[in-house]
């Protein structure tokens, strides 16, 4: 039988994708740090016939998940795929962020992802087989306001796939690397996200279902996709990202702060995952709390924004050439700054 092994898979997309794996045939080892998701998760696996081996891990200590990877192959069997999905962040303007907090996230949401993809690669290299997901963003091409941690930490995140795909084909394996880049989904994040502001974190619409992404980080998987953008408005941010980078910058300085806060003061009592899981004690499940308006780009309350979003665009666009234009006639002034 297929074995596979999902990082983040107590909640949100990594839940979402073990159980996706399950239904596909495999037997899946989760690791997170939440025990009472992963009891939940484990049980959603079973439902559909699997085996489950739920290990709470924290992927940011590679020896941790090295020991988990033994684990894996000991009990269930040589590993077939491997998803990197776990992450946190921390939700606030860059000059907020604790240096020990900004850390923290990025010690989760990139080198999680390296220690994952060594462990894995460590088994699949010398059987010449197996495959290797990184759960990316389209915020790894278009980075936003209020998120510096998690966009520097998936840029990364990509610069280290390109790179060790490009070691593997070097080396003709055929071992193969996939990244799958998300658009904004409902996940438990937004609930547990550190933050410093007042309102309630929100994913930036159009909002996805985790079952939705899921579904294609399984195809990527087992077709072996090099890489694919969810959602086709998400295909245009990552576009406008590697065309035109001023405009994605004004775009976002325009639309991305404000998008992101909902219409709602945070929870009293309401508990951050940076360091501790939320999910210890009571399992959370896959979905967040914007379930009523995550139907993807065909979501009513998404295709009525898109007459200010299309204003805001071209705002956005006047402003890059205004900038663009600016820059040039200081140049050719000789203007202080002309050298490296």
């Amino acid at each position: 039988m297929p074995i596979a092994a999902v990082t983040g898979a107590s909640a949100g997309v990594g839940r979402a994708t073990a159980v996706a794996l399950a239904r596909s045939g495999f037997d899946v080892a989760l690791l997170a740090r939440g025990e009472a998701g992963l009891d939940g998760a484990a049980e959603e696996v079973r439902q559909h016939g699997r085996r489950a081996l739920p290990l709470a891990v924290d992927v940011s200590d590679p020896e941790a998940v090295e020991r988990a990877a033994e684990r894996i192959e000991s009990e269930l069997g040589p590993l077939d795929v491997w998803v990197n999905d776990a992450m946190t962040t921390v939700f606030a303007p860059s000059w907020e962020i604790d240096a020990d907090d900004f850390r923290r996230a990025v010690e989760v949401t990139f080198l999680g992802q390296v220690w994952g993809t060594q462990a894995a690669l460590a088994r699949m290299r010398p059987r010449d087989r197996g495959t290797i997901v990184e759960v990316g963003s389209a915020l790894s091409y278009m980075a936003i306001p209020l998120q510096s941690a998690y966009c520097a930490s998936k840029f990364a995140c990509r610069g280290y796939f390109e790179a060790v795909r490009a070691e593997l084909l070097h080396e003709k394996s055929r071992v193969r690397m996939c990244m799958v880049h998300l658009p904004a989904v409902n996940t438990p994040q937004f609930d547990w996200c550190q933050t410093t502001l007042d309102k309630h974190p929100m994913p930036v619409p159009p909002i996805y279902q985790p079952e939705v992404i899921a579904e294609k980080i399984v195809s990527a998987a087992l077709a072996g996709q090099r890489e694919k953008v969810v959602g086709s408005w998400n295909k245009l941010l990552v576009w406008a990202g590697k065309m035109f980078p001023g405009l994605a910058n004004q775009f976002a300085g325009r639309s991305a702060w404000e998008g992101q806060l909902a219409d709602r003061p945070l929870q009293p009592g309401r508990r951050p995952n940076l360091r501790q899981p939320v999910d210890a004690a009571n399992d959370r499940g896959s979905h967040g709390t914007f379930d009523s308006q995550s139907g993807g780009f065909w979501d009513p309350s998404f295709l009525k924004s898109l007459p200010s979003t299309a204003a805001t665009f071209a705002v956005a666009a006047a402003a890059a050439t205004a900038e663009k234009t600016h820059r040039l006639r200081r140049y050719r002034a000789g203007a202080p700054g002309r050298g490296r």
